[in-house]
């Protein structure tokens, strides 16, 4: 089988040409950029120590959602009057420990 060489492309068609090589490559450098900026994100997932409360809590939501959901699952069957009494008993115990 011979092949027969292409046809070498009008100017008109050379520029259509050098266009769709330079989104190509636009394109492949947002998909690095992209996988770069998730790896960096994956990488700051840990919990850090001396962050606020509510930075840990989500920080520790978003890398265990199963967890997170039984809690909400069990907080709904409790009610909402056994979670205030709860919380009158757990909130002066957590004021203490972060003295």
């Amino acid at each position: 089988m011979s092949t027969k060489p292409l046809p070498t492309p009008s100017p008109e068609q050379q520029q259509v040409l050098d266009r769709i090589l330079v989104q190509r490559e636009r394109l492949r450098a947002r998909r690095e950029a992209y996988r770069q900026t998730r790896a960096i994100v994956q990488a700051r997932a840990g919990i850090d120590p001396d962050a606020a409360l509510p930075a840990k809590l989500l920080a520790f939501a978003r890398l265990h959602p199963v967890a997170v959901a039984a809690v909400a699952g069990v907080a709904m069957m409790a009610g909402p009057g056994r979670l205030f009494r709860l919380a009158r008993v757990l909130l002066p115990l957590a004021a203490r420990l972060r003295r």
